[in-house]
């Protein structure tokens, strides 16, 4: 096993930090105590990690569970403490498995904005999720496995822009028979409604042999154009594709 380009060490246990799913804390010891006794464990002397352990705490806006025992937290309080342990030591690879887990939408935020300068200050992350949504706003590259077995993987750009289908969102005012006349067919309509303003919004799929120009062109000689925009397919309806394909039967959410 190779690690940052040479051959793993029991040294390079310090410079990984891995988040499990399940919580990984002992319940009976105070959330202080413990949180000093895994950073020691990472090579951290007590004095650095008392210092470092206060910012986060802090900056969490936990600095009031120091003396409080981790049975008396909930999942997404336990979550915050194991996170911050997990990134104490300042690890170069972290390995974080679904680490959303338990939190509600403001604290979800909270650890992907730490994850993001995680990731820009130089470190290596692994993130194991169902949800697609995460995956939208963290990724860079993808592995998705289904059955043991990779299905798909690469960046999400590019898996994006395999999986598009020609979709486009168009928001005018005018007449849509106009509009449509100018295009003469090869599309189909997915959603046309009118808004509240006057005005059309309508997501269109042309044929394949239509590109973006046609419909663009087609709206300028027709209607007033407001905006316009290709629908990418999200990370969600891809998996959702990608698993269909491999097995040959609907998935359902």
């Amino acid at each position: 096993m190779l690690f940052a380009g040479r051959k793993y060490s029991s040294a390079d246990v310090a410079r990984i930090g891995y988040l499990p799913e399940e919580r990984g804390l002992y319940r009976k010891m105070k959330v202080g105590e413990q949180a000093l006794y895994l950073a020691r464990l990472k090579g951290m002397d007590a004095s650095e990690a008392r210092k470092k352990l206060k910012y986060w705490f802090e900056k969490f806006d936990i600095d009031s569970w120091w003396n409080r025992k981790i049975e008396e937290l909930s999942k997404g309080m336990a979550q915050k403490v194991q996170f911050i342990v997990t990134i104490l030591h300042e690890p170069r690879l972290l390995i974080f498995d679904e680490p959303f887990s338990g939190f509600d939408p403001i604290n979800s935020n909270l650890l992907k904005q730490e994850i993001l300068k995680l990731r820009e200050n130089g470190a290596t992350i692994i993130f194991s999720t169902h949800d697609m949504a995460s995956v939208e706003e963290l990724c860079d590259n993808i592995t998705l496995i289904n059955k043991s077995k990779t299905i798909l993987e690469g960046s999400v750009a590019e898996i994006k822009e395999k999986y598009k289908e020609n979709v486009y969102e168009l928001e005018y005012e005018g007449d849509p028979a106009v509009f449509k006349k100018h295009l003469k067919g090869a599309y189909s309509v997915q959603n046309e409604r009118q808004l509240a303003n006057g005005s059309w919004n309508m997501l269109m799929q042309l044929a394949v042999e239509r590109s973006a120009n046609d419909l663009l062109r087609a709206a300028i000689e027709s209607v007033n154009v407001h905006t316009f925009k290709e629908i990418l397919p999200s990370m969600n309806e891809i998996f959702i594709k990608a698993v269909s394909h491999q097995t040959n039967t609907p998935v359902h959410e």
